[in-house]
């Protein structure tokens, strides 16, 4: 897969272009928001994941962010020392996919990657989603928006289904709140995690599966298939 790391500091990128070199990763080091930007045109090879530093010398990295996902659908990661929950969900609104805080766990970052580059192929165009999704009984159809167990129609609202089908994309990956947040509701955190709560325990009731969704304590939820 080839990446693109956008990082003003020599030292840092050569080091992390080391490990994901080692990692089977063909890494592209752009030191600022223009350089990424030129990178990332329609003639230029298709990149599967951005990793992209906040500090950047010439542009805001959230400026770079909300321009590279005007021009691409390529999965953005904000590699940062910014670790404060606002910083977080100004990234993710912008469009960012996964946010990693400075220092962070090598392991932690590859498996972020992948899980990230799973969600779309590289370059503009997008992976497009299976017509359903099945997780044992649960039959989720994604253009009818209709939910089905043992062939039963379950009636969801709008933001249930929504939160269904957004878990539904990476069956076993952790969603932190923030981002279930920010991509369902299309809003901020605060004020707003007993409403996640709330249609969590729902989905549970409605689906009749209270192990489908599993909480992960202190961060988020996740899509677990049942046992077959």
């Amino acid at each position: 897969m080839r990446l693109l790391l956008v990082e003003d500091d020599d030292h840092v990128a050569a080091a992390l272009s080391a490990v994901l070199s080692r990692h089977g990763f063909e890494v592209h080091h752009a030191r600022n928001g223009e350089e990424a930007l030129q990178a990332l045109v329609p003639e230029a090879a298709a990149f599967g994941v951005v990793l992209l530093d906040l500090g950047l010398p010439d542009q805001d990295g959230y400026e770079v962010c909300g321009k590279i996902r005007k021009r691409t659908s390529t999965p953005v990661i904000m590699v940062t020392a910014r670790a404060d929950v606002r910083s977080r969900i100004h990234g993710l609104n912008l469009g960012a996919d996964d946010y990693v805080v400075k220092p962070y766990d090598t392991g932690e970052l590859l498996a972020r990657i992948h899980a990230v580059s799973r969600r779309s192929v590289p370059g503009d165009t997008a992976v497009t989603p299976s017509q359903e999704v099945r997780f044992g009984d649960v039959v989720i159809d994604l253009p009818t928006r209709r939910v089905t167990v043992q062939g039963a129609a379950v009636q969801l609202t709008r933001k249930e289904f929504d939160l269904l089908a957004l878990l539904a994309q990476r069956p076993g990956v952790v969603f932190r709140r923030e981002q279930i947040i920010s991509e369902v509701w299309r809003t901020s955190w605060e004020g707003t995690g007993r409403t996640l709560e709330v249609h969590v325990a729902s989905l549970r009731s409605k689906l009749r599966m209270p192990a489908l969704i599993e909480t992960v304590r202190g961060v988020g939820y996740r899509l677990v298939a049942p046992a077959a």
